[in-house]
């Protein structure tokens, strides 16, 4: 399994049947493929749908577009509107869960994950709406960028959400964001506490009963 599987396998554990979820561009369209047989969510894409399916292989209908411009599919119940309407689902509070990845994130629940300084990459897309409208924020992202770890004490981008982050899902941890720290409560099978604390620089607190995965 490779590390990005391992991170949206997670991921998708933490949505709930019947939830409305946005899934980020990227490495978070994959958690659509990974989710229970038992739970069904409606999926939404910021550019005007839902019903979003996962392909897991499958080929895409080369007339739907998602958010981040990948050729999608929609299941029988799939619907499509304009973005002020889509908008309308963000800000109106709809949106159950939404799974963004990131470039930094902090202790205090900051998320970066739009610009890097002097490159040129996308724009943020619906990400600063999504991190104020969503009732809850998964991160999913790789625990280290080149070694360099990407949960920080404080980030150092450009922010996209201030407090905004709830959960990080690493290919090596799982943890909650309390106040001005992250509490660790799942570690990888393949790897321990002591790695997980060596390659975070944020402030962490250990759950009494961490849990593998």
């Amino acid at each position: 399994m490779d590390v990005k599987e391992k991170i949206v396998k997670r991921v998708a554990q933490e949505l709930q049947d019947g939830q409305l979820v946005n899934l980020g561009i990227g490495m978070p369209t994959l958690v659509a493929n990974y989710l229970p047989e038992d739970v069904s969510v409606v999926l939404q894409s910021e550019n005007g749908m839902v019903g979003l399916i996962g392909l897991d292989g499958k080929e895409p209908d080369l007339n739907i577009t998602n958010a981040g411009g990948q050729y999608v599919d929609v299941d029988e119940y799939g619907a499509f509107f304009d973005s002020s309407y889509s908008f309308a689902l963000i800000r109106g509070g709809h949106v159950d869960a939404t799974v963004l990845g990131t470039l930094e994130v902090d202790q205090e629940g900051n998320i970066a994950n739009y610009m890097i300084p002097g490159k040129l990459v996308p724009g943020m897309g619906g990400a600063m709406d999504l991190v104020t409208g969503a009732k809850r924020v998964i991160v999913s992202t790789t625990h280290t960028s080149k070694g360099a770890p990407k949960i920080l004490k404080k980030c150092t981008l450009p922010i996209t959400g201030c407090k905004s982050a709830d959960m990080i899902v690493t290919e090596l941890a799982v943890f909650e964001v309390k106040d001005n720290y992250l509490l660790l409560t799942e570690v990888a099978e393949e790897s321990s506490v002591e790695e997980v604390l060596e390659l975070t620089e944020a402030d962490v607190k250990l759950a009494e009963d961490i849990k593998r995965f």
